[in-house]
């Protein structure tokens, strides 16, 4: 297939690129070359690359740059997947869209399933679900895959922060009561690939198995990287400083993927092999 994938320098595009790579034609946007808010040129590009699938996993995903510049956000997040979505519409392509948690109030009791109302309470996960809703309705063959947490290999993410600061500092205050999903790049990459040959449209959980605090999280990080003598005090949320209200409880539930045989494994042994290549 031909292929088109924007952000292919984040994260996720570059854990992507390597298995699209091995099957399908690619071709990759991100900025500052292929800019998804400038409509006219992300046409005159897509229209003469000719992609059967586009997958837009651009975005920006500063939490709090968001809620400091929620106009940006929705300029990006929210019209940029719009365009995105008018492009897909007019080549005939499906488009996988990489949405978020954020997507919703994290008020559950339970893992979010993909039927879940959602109500997200900062700009970030208000321009997401901007951009879901242009998918739904100016597209008809879709996925919206949500996912949480991201962390991978030569990016900005949480565990490269928490060795950082252990390494630095010494000790370390972290969130307790701010509960997700962990997902590794790596894991999601493969299994989105999964996804794509099913053409089986709709909306899509995909993280790794079971959830966890930041403050787990961020235990875990330091035991499996041999820093377990680092002291990790627990806090709650509201102690934390920062621009931006994140859900407190918002992980998700793969529901919808499972049934079609594509699971993520649990998050702890994600990490482990992340931090087997990425650990200082």
């Amino acid at each position: 297939m031909r292929i088109a994938l924007t952000g292919a320098k984040g994260q996720l595009g570059r854990a992507l690129w390597p298995l699209l790579e091995a099957e399908h034609t690619l071709l990759g946007l991100d900025v500052p070359e292929h800019d998804i808010t400038d409509r006219a040129r992300l046409l005159e590009t897509l229209r003469a690359f000719r992609p059967q699938v586009i997958v837009h996993a651009a975005a920006w995903t500063d939490v709090d740059g968001c809620a400091r510049d929620p106009e940006r956000a929705y300029r990006v997040n929210g019209m940029g997947t719009q365009f995105v979505a008018q492009c897909a519409a007019e080549l005939e392509a499906e488009l996988v869209y990489i949405s978020t948690n954020e997507v919703f109030p994290g008020t559950a009791s339970a893992p979010y399933q993909e039927w879940d109302r959602p109500q997200p309470i900062n700009p970030y996960g208000q321009s997401k679900l901007a951009g879901e809703w242009y998918v739904q309705h100016l597209t008809r063959r879709f996925m919206i895959v949500r996912t949480a947490w991201l962390y991978g290999p030569g990016g900005r993410n949480f565990p490269h922060r928490i060795l950082q600061l252990a390494d630095e500092r010494g000790s370390l205050r972290v969130v307790e009561d701010e509960i997700g999903s962990p997902t590794y790049t790596l894991d999601l990459a493969a299994a989105l690939v999964q996804l794509l040959h099913t053409h089986a449209y709709g909306i899509y959980h995909l993280v790794n198995e079971g959830s966890a605090s930041r403050y787990a999280f961020a235990c875990e990080i330091l035991r499996q990287s041999g820093r377990e003598q680092v002291p990790v005090t627990p806090i709650k949320a509201a102690e934390f400083e920062r621009a931006s209200t994140p859900p407190l409880y918002a992980p998700l539930a793969n529901v919808a993927a499972a049934a079609l045989g594509i699971r993520l494994r649990p998050w702890q042994e994600a990490l482990r092999d992340f931090l087997a290549q990425n650990a200082r």
